[in-house]
This record gives C-alpha cells, structure tokens and sequence, in this order.
C-alpha cells in the first residue's frame, strides 16, 4: 500500500503486527500522530479508558495521564525517548475517563515512513492492576516490543546465550529463531571483529554500552555491520539478562566510504588525488628505516599534442590508460596518485639500497615508454621522473613533494628523460630563442585585489609551450634563458604581451586595470633599460600609468645614483616600480627609503604561516606599517585562504594577490574574470 493511501499509516502497521495475538482484545491500542495526538484506538482501548471515540480523536494521549505527570510534561519525554531509541517501555499510574487510577504496562514504539520520517507512534497498554498478572507479564516482556520494532531485538543471558529474538534479527542475520536460541554471541559474530562478545567488557560494568561498528556474520558466512545498543535487565528471580538492538549500518557504511573515496582520489582515473596522497605519505612518515621509501614524481611529454590532435576525451583516455599501467605494472610496495593534468606522483616504500631504487626508477621508465592503443594509433608517451628518498626521519610531506618535483624538473632540463628526442640545453636554447623571435611565449594574469574587492593590478605570469616537451615551468624556462644569455629578450617578449593585453583589461565601470611584469634580466644597471620599456609602450599603445615594473629588492639596493635617476624618469612618466620578494634581500632600510619604489610586495614566506603561526602575523604587522612609512602601498603575496585575508586585512594591507582570489588565467579568462566580478 502506498504511503499517501495509509489512514493513519502507524495504525494500520502497528495492528498487522499486534492483532495477530489471539488475546489482544485484553490491550488497548492508541495510533498517535507525529505530536501526540490520538488518531485511532481499538474498542480495548475504550473499555480500559472509559472514553467514547468520539471524546478522544484528535486530543493529546496526555488525557490519559495523571496531572501530576502532565505538568513535568512527562506525556512527551516519553514520545522523545520512543523517537530516539525506536521504542519506549514503561509501568506507572494511568487515568480513566471517572478519574480512577490502573497500574499499567505501557510499549510506545515509533513509526517512520519508507524515506524515514516520523509518521507517528503505536501505544500499546495493557492493566496490570492484579497481581496475578505477574507470570504472564514475565513470558511477554518483550513479545510487544519485538513485534513492534524494525530493527533486530534479542534477549541474551548473563553468558551471552540467546534466549529470545524478534523476526528483524532473524531476518537480518538469515536465521531460524530456533536456530538462534542457545547459541553463544560470538557464534554470530565475525572473527574479523576482536570486540569480545557482544554482553562482555564495557557493558559489563556500566550495564549499558552503544558501540558504534561491530561486523556480525550471517548464516550464509556474509558480513553485515551493526551498530549494537545493549542495555542489562534483571527478572523477577534477580538473574540478569541483556537487551541488545541491532542496527544495519550497511548503507550508511557504503555512503561514508564512497566520500571518502570520492574525497581521495582522482575522478578520471581512480588513482589517490593529492589529498588522498598526501595523507597515505604522512602514514608512512618518518620511515622505520633512512632510505626505504621514496617519492617518484612524473610529467608526461607530448600529451598536449594528443590533445590537440585527438581531442580532449582522447586526452582524458590516454590518462585513463596511463593510470591502469601503473596499477597493474607497478611493483605491490608502490601506490601511484595523479595530481593535476598529466603529473603522477608515485610513493615507494620498502626500498633496499641504491640498486633496488634504480629497478623500480627503470621500471617505471619502461612502463611510461610503451605505445598505447588510442583511437586506432599506437600513442607512445614519455615522462621525466624526479626522484627524493627520505633520508631524514623529521622531513615533511610538503618538502617531500617539492624537492621530488625540483628533481623532475632538473631532469627534464639535463635531457635526463624517457624522450625520444634528446633536448640537451643548446636545443633547448635554440628553440626557446625562436619562440621569443615569433612571439610565442604565452603569458598568464594574476589578479591583485584590494580592500573594495576591486582588481587594480595583474602580475603577468610566464607560460611556454613546448612543442615537444609540453608545458615548461617559469623557473625550467628562466634556466634556459639564463644559461643562453636570453634574460632580457624574454623580459621584454613577456613585457610586449603584457602591455598589449593591457590595453584590453577593463574592470566593469571601465577603469583599467595596471599590468605588473617581473624583470629578471631587463634591468635598470643594463645601458638603454629606460629607453626599451618606453618603446614596448609606444609600442603596444598602453598607458605608463597602467605598467608597474617588479624586481627584487637585491636588485635595487646595488643600483648607481644614475640607474636610479633613470627609474625616476621613468616614475615621472607615470611608470611605477615594486619591490618583489620584500624581507628577503636583507637591505638597510636606509636603502629603501632611497628607493623610486610604490609598492612593496610582502613575500609568500611571511604569509603562508598567518593564521596558525603567531609570529608570522606580527612580522606581516610590522612590514605593513614599515611599507606605511615609507608611503608604499603593501601587496600581500600568496594568500590561499579566507582566515589569512581577514587577518592580513585586519593589519592593514592595502591589496592581496594568491590562490584564494584566483590562479594565474591566460588572457581571455582574465577579461572574463573582471566582467564577472
């Protein structure tokens, strides 16, 4: 029957149970609703209360109750304790309609609909006023309750025998009741489950225990975890019995491990995400032995090209595929995660010297060099692997990661890969050099927000390509073109495109927005430094009032009394510098003061720990205040969370710039970004 057909639905189900008794013409049997109220009774229930129907539809069951017991509201404790534990025992004085008093034995059980809500209350009372009565109540003192009870009910004795269980148990654990009774509790228990019995330990001495997860076996050998409630009871002979209810967390199990696993691991190819590795290295740090376990962290090559040529969904089965060789190719002791994109990080434990690492190095070689069959090609893909062994015992996840990925990078620019192709650094210099000659480096926007959430400056980011090797790190690429001379043709690639885009970034009320450019090697000490950046403005048609210049504050402390005079002339343009990296150069501030700078930008180092380390606050504090004085505005870098801008706010920085506001976006995402805001 439907849910919406049942009137009252509590009734009609608590009667199918209780009405197959033969005697229960001696009950009396109240259908509540979800407050209290009477919604059916039998004709028991009049005999007993005296009342007419017609006098009690629809009122509080509380009519029947004492008035000493309605005033301490205890009508309703009694429906919350049925509620909260699925059912309610009681004995205590009852009123009839002429005011006389009968000892009663009362069952109060909750009822719920298919999706859980509460649909009302069954009351069954029976009058135990005679004495007589007490061997009868003795043989039923649960019949009611286990009837009534959707979840599994059993009786054990003090040795943790069954005596009695309803048919949920039974049902639960595919069980005969005369099967059941006589057997011991941990008869039913798995021996997976180390808890001890389920009458035995903490229930022993307090009389009542909820353990929150213990794995019963069914009579097939399946498993199936309980939450168990046991509460002690004594007979009329003073021996002591043991109530306990089951409850199937089955599902609710399933559901938690599902977000969890969801929670831990990558969408696309079931291997453990960041987090989820993250977590599994902290489990294994600090090794039992220096040496034994090891971080491998691996970039793809030439799995742009597959996108490009195949196509996203291609893309996304050649990880997909990746993935499974390294589940099925990888040695037991070794777990593999995919972080972002195409990097796979691959966690080794166990390792027995040198030897043993460079097989599983080579192994992990051997498996990213296989072709794949993709879409009807043979796709081979390559990778470099950085590799960090875990020498000292007091050595975080986090550095782990980062020195493992340093080394990944270093290897890619030796030419120390799986490539095909060796692209040692002259190959790498020469082509760096022809994307600077036809304008290919890319760039990427950072915005820099201020107290009224407004953006008013965007750091331009480097991005380079590889036609080969994929995408290239800023710091792999700084290498190349520090090595090959090429630091200030770069700088002013990136400073063309920067300005260029500039004129185009407009936040919604029109004003626009400035462009800051980071100079490594285009530099106020090198002859003509004034001279190009004028011409990159003319150039481009942006405005001097929209280019802030960002450079190191070694790199100003060394300046000559003319270098400085042309960043002057440069200021008077409107052109603006900003001290990048500030407190990390250890310049006097004598120097600062000295300096044509406008802005100061606190370093990530003072900021990451703002919110958990207190000296990390007062240090970003006093460099507010420092960058006040001087009448710098003060830019704080690398703000990943909601608790580091409030604080860093709360001090009186002027603009942030990190994670928490937005990643670094090419171009055309950044114009939607200020649209959007």
């Amino acid at each position: 029957m439907d849910h919406e057909k049942r009137e009252p639905w509590a009734v009609q189900l608590g009667a199918e149970k209780i009405l197959a008794a033969e005697d229960m013409r001696d009950y009396a049997i109240f259908g509540l609703d979800a407050e209290g109220r009477v919604a059916s009774w039998n004709a028991g229930a009049a005999n007993l209360n005296g009342y007419s129907s017609e006098e009690v539809i629809g009122r509080h069951f509380s009519l029947f109750y004492p008035p000493e017991q309605v005033a301490v509201d205890y009508p309703n404790w009694e429906l919350g304790q049925a509620v909260e534990d699925g059912f309610f025992i009681d004995r205590g004085w009852r009123v009839r309609k002429d005011s006389t008093r009968f000892w009663a034995h009362v069952v109060i059980a909750a009822q719920r609909t298919p999706d859980g809500e509460l649909d009302g209350f069954i009351k069954v009372v029976r009058n135990e006023s005679e004495a007589a009565a007490r061997v009868e109540r003795t043989q039923r003192r649960l019949a009611d309750l286990f009837e009534l009870a959707p979840s599994g009910i059993a009786l054990l004795d003090d040795a943790g025998r069954f005596l009695d269980a309803n048919g949920a148990l039974c049902d639960l654990l595919d069980y005969r009741l005369e099967d059941l009774i006589g057997r011991r509790d941990v008869e039913v228990l798995d021996p997976t489950d180390t808890g001890g019995g389920l009458v035995g330990g903490a229930s022993r001495s307090t009389g009542e225990v909820l353990v929150p997860h213990r794995v019963l076996a069914r009579s097939d050998g399946s498993l199936v975890p309980c939450q168990v409630h046991a509460a002690a009871s004594v007979g009329d002979d003073g021996s002591r019995s043991w109530l306990i209810i089951f409850h199937d967390i089955t599902e609710q199990l399933a559901r938690a491990m599902t977000l969890r696993f969801q929670a831990t691991h990558d969408e696309l190819t079931g291997l453990l995400n960041r987090r989820g590795f993250e977590e599994r290295l902290a489990e294994l740090l600090p090794p039992e032995k220096p040496g034994s376990l090891a971080v491998l962290f691996c970039d793809l090559h030439n799995f742009k090209r597959v996108n490009d040529a195949l196509g996203h969904e291609a893309g996304d089965e050649l990880l997909s595929k990746v993935a499974e060789r390294l589940m099925d190719g990888l040695p037991p002791r070794c777990e593999a995660a995919r972080f972002y994109g195409d990097e796979f990080v691959v966690l080794c434990r166990d390792i027995d010297g040198d030897n043993d690492l460079q097989e599983i190095v080579e192994g992990l070689h051997e498996l990213f060099h296989r072709a794949l069959p993709l879409r009807r090609r043979q796709v081979k893909v390559t990778a470099s692997i950085g590799v960090k062994v875990v020498e000292d015992a007091g050595v975080e996840g986090v550095e782990l990661l980062r020195s493992a990925e340093s080394a990944m990078l270093d290897a890619r620019l030796r030419g120390l890969t799986s490539t095909e192709v060796d692209h040692d650094q002259l190959t790498l210099e020469q082509n760096l050099r022809d994307a600077i000659a036809r304008d290919e480096v890319g760039v990427h926007y950072q915005p820099i927000v201020d107290n009224d959430d407004n953006v008013v400056i965007a750091e331009a980011l480097l991005r380079w390509e590889h036609p080969e090797l994929g995408p290239l790190t800023p710091d792999v690429v700084l290498a190349v073109a520090s090595r090959g001379g090429m630091l200030a043709e770069l700088d002013t690639c990136v400073l063309r495109a920067a300005l260029r885009a500039s004129t185009t970034f407009r936040r919604p009320d029109g004003t626009s927005v400035k462009v800051a450019v980071n100079l490594a090697g285009l530099r106020p000490e090198h002859p003509g430094f004034a001279d190009v950046v004028r011409s990159v403005i003319r150039e481009t048609g942006a405005e001097p009032t929209d280019v802030v210049l960002e450079m190191v504050e070694t790199v100003f402390a060394q300046l000559e009394p003319e270098q400085r005079q042309e960043m002057i002339e440069l200021v008077s343009d409107g052109v603006q510098f900003a001290v990048d990296d500030f407190g990390t150069g250890y310049s006097s501030l004598a120097v600062l003061k000295e300096l044509p700078t406008q802005i100061i930008k606190l370093d990530r180092m003072f900021i990451s720990g703002v919110g958990e380390e207190p000296d990390d606050l007062g240090i970003a504090r006093a460099m507010t205040e420092l960058a006040r004085t001087l009448g710098r505005m003060c830019i704080a870098e690398g703000v990943e969370t909601a608790t580091q801008h409030q604080l860093l706010r709360a001090v009186s920085v002027d603009a942030y710039q990190g994670f928490y506001f937005s990643r670094p976006l090419p171009a055309d995402d950044f114009r939607a970004y200020l649209a959007g805001r």
